[in-house]
C-alpha cells in the first residue's frame, strides 16, 4: 500500500494516530512496513505511551509488578509481562528479560511428590508465551515441554483441571498451551521441536471441531462471553483471540471458521470500527480502551485476521 493510500484511509489514520504500539503492529501487519523503519517503531514502545507507563510500574528492587508473581490479577509480573508482550516490545528489553526470569524461576518447580504434580497448565502456557518470547535459557524449558506432552487429552487440548476433569479439554487451557508453543518453535528452541507439529495439529483440530466456539454435542454456543470481544484476553479463550492466534500459528484457511468470522464481522459497527466489549474482572495498572467504546486494539486484530482469512473484506474496508 502506497503512502497515498494511508493518507486517504480513515480507517488507517485513525489506527495511526494511537499508541505507539498500535501503530507498530499497524506497519508490520497491515502495511508490511520494511525492518528498518519497524525497528525504529518498535523502539518508540518502551518510550512512550502504554509501554512506558506499565514498565514504570515495575520495583526496581524485586523486579516484580504488583508485588506478585502470578496474583494479583491483573497486576502481577505474569500477566503484566502477558500484556506488554502483547504491545510488541523488543524482546531483548533488559526489564522483561530480567523479569521473564523471576517468573520461570517462581513459578515452575519438578514437585517432589506425585501428589504434588499439579501445576496449572494455563500457566504453563504464559510461561511459554513470555520466556520464549525473552529467548530465556533454561533447562526448566525443556521440563514444562515434556509436561505439556505429558497432559494432552486424547480429543487434542488441554485442560487445567486434568486431574478432576480428565475426559474433556477446555478451550482456555488450550489456546494458553497453543500461543506458547507458538513462541517456542518461533524462537527455535530444539528440544522435542520436531515432536510438537501433530501435537499442535490434533489441538488445532480439537478448536475447529468446536467451530472455535460451539458445543460439538448440541451445537450450542459455550460461554457468551466467548464471542464478546474483550482485550486483553487474560486466561479467557475467545473467538478473536483464536483466530489471531491461527492466524501467527499460518494455520490454513477452515470452513468451518466461518460461523466465528461471520460473528465477529456482526459486530463491526458503521463506521467500521469494533468496540471493546466487556472486561474481565480484576484491578489493573490502568485501562489502556474503555469498555463499550471504539479499540482500535479490536480493530487491529480484527483486520490482520480478515487480511489472512478473507481478503475480500479486508480489501473493502481498507478502501472505505
Amino acid at each position: 500500500m502506497n503512502k497515498n493510500s494511508i493518507d486517504n484511509t480513515n480507517l488507517l489514520n485513525w489506527m495511526l494516530k494511537g499508541d505507539p504500539a498500535i501503530v507498530y503492529q499497524v506497519h508490520r501487519d497491515l502495511l508490511d512496513t520494511d525492518k528498518s523503519k519497524l525497528e525504529l517503531l518498535r523502539k518508540e514502545i518502551s518510550k512512550r505511551g502504554w509501554g512506558k507507563k506499565f514498565l514504570e510500574g515495575r520495583d526496581k528492587q524485586t523486579g516484580l509488578w504488583g508485588n506478585g508473581i502470578y496474583t494479583p490479577k491483573w497486576i502481577s509480573t505474569t500477566y503484566t509481562l502477558l500484556d506488554i508482550k502483547k504491545l510488541g516490545i523488543d524482546p531483548g528489553n533488559n526489564q522483561f528479560v530480567e523479569s521473564a526470569e523471576i517468573i520461570i524461576d517462581k513459578l515452575w518447580k519438578i514437585p517432589r511428590k506425585k501428589s504434588e504434580y499439579y501445576l496449572d497448565l494455563c500457566i504453563c502456557g504464559m510461561i511459554l508465551d513470555v520466556c520464549c518470547y525473552a529467548e530465556i535459557k533454561s533447562s526448566k524449558m525443556n521440563e514444562i515441554i515434556d509436561y505439556i506432552l505429558e497432559k494432552q487429552f486424547p480429543d487434542g487440548g488441554w485442560n487445567c483441571l486434568w486431574e478432576r476433569n480428565p475426559h474433556h479439554s477446555s478451550v482456555h487451557t488450550t489456546i494458553n498451551i497453543l500461543e506458547g508453543l507458538k513462541e517456542y518453535k518461533a524462537n527455535r528452541y530444539s528440544y522435542h521441536r520436531h515432536d510438537l507439529n501433530p501435537v499442535v495439529k490434533k489441538a488445532h483440530e480439537f478448536l475447529l471441531m468446536h467451530k472455535l466456539f460451539k458445543s460439538d454435542k448440541t451445537g450450542k454456543i459455550i460461554d457468551l462471553k466467548m464471542i464478546r470481544l474483550s482485550y486483553p484476553p487474560r486466561w479467557r479463550y475467545d473467538i478473536l483471540r483464536c483466530m489471531d492466534y491461527f492466524r501467527l500459528a499460518d494455520q490454513k484457511f477452515d470452513p468451518r471458521m466461518n460461523d466465528a468470522l461471520n460473528l465477529i464481522m456482526k459486530k463491526k459497527k458503521n463506521n467500521n470500527r469494533w468496540l471493546v466489549r466487556q472486561k474481565h474482572p480484576g484491578r489493573v495498572h490502568f485501562d489502556m480502551e474503555k469498555t463499550g467504546k471504539e479499540s482500535r486494539w479490536n480493530t487491529l486484530r480484527v483486520l490482520r485476521v480478515l487480511k489472512k482469512y478473507r481478503k475480500e473484506d479486508y480489501n473493502y474496508l481498507m478502501l472505505n
